[in-house]
């Protein structure tokens, strides 16, 4: 801990799969999960580094069939770097082995099994005292044009159901899952439609809201859900009253659901790279065409209506996936995320 910087909590984490989102398939290849550690290790801002590192269950990164001699290497290789494991996530779609949570009953199985598996990957990486903190991600695993076929409101309670039964498997285990907001995952991908899911599910010790900065940004332009919109068509990004209105409206219908977040930029603009379907485009913190001011828009999850912090989440996680890897290769690049998310803790932190 640094003298300029005094809070504590919530612990900084890194995000290790841009390493593997995004790459291959015609695009970039992947960047080895032990570079990616090293890269997160490295960085340093007036003496803070990070706490820990939140993961993909996906080879290269994390095989979900891991055996436990597998875990108790990835154990040790986090914590010889002296980081922590937070928050993981289950690959649940069907192009890694899982299905659509709307889908036949065999493609909701296979969704399902990948939770499970997941979920015991999260466990056993607790019992190895590596993970002190965090949740198991999920998402619908299906697109919004798939989910708006036929009655979206019956489509939306057969992903409620699948999920449901993945909070079952949680609570087996001893986890807690959190649904990722996206434009890209039918039935999420508007802030109506997410915060309708959460409600139909009704497990809220089970499952919560994963808050991501770019994403949610997305929510308040209706992409793939113009009828949900907050801001108007041509809305001027200069008018920071209307930005700030419209993030209070949005964060009062899903701050009370989320459980775990992630510090992004964004450029109210999609993109997509190799088989990942386009979303909220990430950008790198100093980006001049970024739309947000961290820090300051952090405050509209991390703290409640009154200003009070609500001290929810444990720890926070930087993601920016799709970024080339020659920008992720720079130390430089880490040392300004890591930047962004010590300000965000000086703002929005606090100590034990």
């Amino acid at each position: 801990m640094s003298a300029a910087h005094l809070n504590v909590f919530p612990k900084l984490h890194n995000a290790a799969w841009p390493g593997v989102v995004g790459k291959g398939e015609g695009s970039e290849p992947p960047i080895e999960l032990d570079t990616m550690l090293d890269l997160t290790a490295a960085a340093e801002v007036d003496g803070v580094r990070f706490d820990g590192v939140d993961l993909f269950l996906f080879a290269p990164h994390v095989d979900i069939d891991s055996s436990d001699d597998d875990l108790k290497r990835l154990a040790d290789k986090v914590r010889s770097r002296n980081l922590v494991i937070g928050s993981v996530v289950a690959p649940v779609w069907p192009p890694t082995g899982g299905g659509s949570a709307m889908g036949s009953e065999q493609d909701r199985q296979s969704f399902l099994t990948q939770v499970r598996k997941g979920c015991r990957i999260a466990k056993r990486l607790r019992e190895l005292g590596a993970r002190p903190y965090g949740v198991v991600r999920i998402d619908s695993a299906v697109d919004p044009g798939t989910w708006a076929q036929g009655d979206r409101d019956a489509n939306s309670r057969r992903i409620a159901d699948t999920f449901r039964q993945a909070c079952g498997i949680a609570e087996d285990h001893g986890e807690r899952l959190a649904a990722e907001g996206e434009i890209c995952w039918g039935g999420m991908h508007s802030w109506k439609r997410m915060v309708q899911l959460l409600e139909l599910v009704d497990r809220p010790k089970s499952l919560g809201f994963q808050a991501d900065m770019a994403h949610t940004l997305l929510y308040l332009l209706g992409y793939n859900a113009p009828e949900d919109r907050i801001l108007p068509v041509d809305f001027d990004w200069k008018d920071t009253a209307a930005l700030q209105q419209g993030l209070k409206t949005l964060t009062a219908a899903l701050r009370l659901w989320t459980i775990d977040f992630h510090v992004a930029q964004n450029d109210a603009t999609v993109h997509g790279a190799g088989s990942h379907d386009k979303t909220g485009r990430h950008c790198l913190p100093n980006d001049p065409a970024g739309r947000l001011s961290i820090a300051r828009d952090a405050g509209h999850w991390l703290r409640d209506e009154r200003g009070a912090l609500t001290k929810r989440m444990t720890h926070i996680c930087w993601d920016g996936c799709m970024f080339p890897n020659a920008v992720m290769m720079k130390p430089q690049t880490w040392n300004d995320i890591l930047g962004a998310m010590v300000a965000v803790r000086d703002a929005h932190g606090w100590r034990e």
